[in-house]
């Protein structure tokens, strides 16, 4: 049951009449219990809330698989924008950010100079740039800008996803780059990648170790305890700095464990989203968790 679920809330996330109609509807839906709000001014009120409780965030402007030069020239505003934000407000925050919302699909060079202008500006105020990992199909395009990206700037990373096959042989090849490393959460053939919950758990664990051990920053995408218990005990075995990883969980979701974390003075770093375009992240947290219905449910009676 929980896989039909799960295969259900992944096709209404790219059905976009319901994604434009999300827009118009507001967070009527009940997301507004994990996105930060639909403008700068309320991630920011939020990722200050969150800073004083001692968690560290990265932000992200939500939007993906944009088709118009015009609506990726708007994104990679909206991206400096936030990058100015996080600077003058002076909150202990990096930025994560989506190829395809700033034109992939349209055309790579003008792509990489959408990431360049955000990298830039990022430089200058010393804050990193986080790239976040899509569908598979965007997936050896965003290593390959990455591998170029990486040539001229220090302060850009990506995402590693457990569940694919070539995800070891991957990570060995970034092993110099900081690296958010997560299960996965799109919906992808058998051929390409995992399908069992288990197989899935146990690569996950095996390429967190292989990072750590790297030396090279690694945060750590679960809210699963028992995954998070196991990490525990093997950085503390083998005396790993706690500088050099942190553990990263999505803003409304654990955070009692959020919390209890930062106060055993390990780095927390909270992924706060905002922005208009939330319907489709909002359907893949559904999807990784449909327990997380009864957040519709009480977003619609409660209004």
């Amino acid at each position: 049951m929980n896989r039909i679920s799960r295969d259900f809330f992944l096709f209404l996330s790219k059905n976009k009449l319901l994604n434009d109609g999300a827009k118009r509807w507001g967070f009527r839906l009940g997301a507004s219990k994990v996105v930060a709000g639909t403008d700068i001014n309320s991630a920011i009120k939020t990722i200050q809330s969150l800073n004083n409780d001692g968690l560290k965030c990265t932000v992200d402007h939500l939007g993906e698989f944009v088709t118009q030069k015009e609506e990726a020239l708007e994104a990679k505003n909206n991206c400096i924008n936030t990058l100015h934000a996080i600077a003058q407000n002076q909150v202990d925050c990096h930025l994560s950010i989506k190829l395809t919302q700033l034109g992939l699909d349209i055309d790579k060079s003008f792509c990489l100079n959408n990431v360049y202008e955000i990298l830039y500006e990022a430089y200058k105020h010393n804050i990193f740039i986080n790239i976040d990992m899509e569908d598979y199909a965007h997936y050896q395009p965003t290593l390959d800008l990455l591998k170029i990206l990486r040539k001229e700037f220090n302060n850009v990373g990506t995402v590693i996803q457990s569940y694919l096959y070539r995800a070891e042989k991957d990570l060995d090849e970034l092993t110099d780059i900081p690296l958010r490393i997560v299960k996965g959460a799109y919906k992808e053939t058998p051929d390409v990648a995992m399908q069992s919950k288990n197989e899935i758990d146990e690569n996950f664990l095996k390429l967190i170790k292989m990072h750590l051990s790297s030396g090279s920053f690694t945060s750590i995408a679960t809210h699963d305890h028992h995954i998070i218990e196991q990490i525990t005990a093997f950085v503390e075995i083998n005396r790993i700095p706690k500088e050099t990883f942190e553990y990263q969980m999505l803003y409304g979701f654990r955070t009692d464990l959020q919390l209890k974390l930062a106060e055993e003075g390990y780095n927390l770093c909270t992924y706060v989203p905002f922005g208009n375009d939330w319907y489709g992240y909002f359907m893949r947290r559904l999807a990784e968790r449909p327990q997380n219905l009864n957040f519709v449910v009480k977003g619609i009676f409660s209004k």
